[in-house]
């Protein structure tokens, strides 16, 4: 990280730019190999939380092995507007049930439709139900912007 970088402006940058996207890539690698998907995300600090159904391969991949890399990127054609966020960490799976429902509040203010899932059909409130919440620790974020200059990065360790 450059020196004329004061952490906390380079969190609050984190931050906005996670706040001002909402799917991610998440790679995981298991006994199939590495594998990519895109889910829709929410932040708690730094940390990226998501639903998701235990039985995914993601799923499966972090059940066995919790290290993981994510990215967010908005999509574009130039190579000088490229921008986004890399984390890699850990991923865990909430267990505790009033942290579950603190996270999938989380989800609930920033998706609109999951507040309306009461008006769901009984299947997918069903599907929303059994699905488990997980959390990526980031141990490192980078965030990248090459309007700053080719590949420029600003890199953030936490653990």
């Amino acid at each position: 990280m450059p020196d004329d970088i004061p952490t906390n402006n380079l969190r609050d940058r984190l931050a906005a730019f996670l706040d001002a996207h909402h799917v991610m890539s998440l790679a995981t690698i298991g006994p199939q190999g590495p594998h990519a998907a895109s889910l829709f995300y929410a932040r708690d600090g730094l940390d990226l939380v998501w639903v998701s159904e235990d039985t995914t391969r993601h799923s499966r991949d972090l059940a066995n092995d919790p290290r993981a890399a994510a990215t967010v990127a908005p999509d574009t054609a130039d190579f000088a507007t490229i921008t986004g966020v890399q984390a890699h960490g850990r991923v865990f799976r909430v267990t505790d049930p009033a942290e579950s429902l603190r996270l999938r509040g989380l989800l609930a203010d920033r998706y609109p439709f999951l507040q309306r899932m009461t008006e769901a059909p009984a299947e997918l409130r069903a599907a929303y139900a059994r699905v488990g919440v997980y959390r990526l620790e980031p141990d490192t974020l980078v965030l990248i912007d090459n309007a700053k200059g080719f590949g420029h990065k600003d890199t953030l360790r936490l653990r």
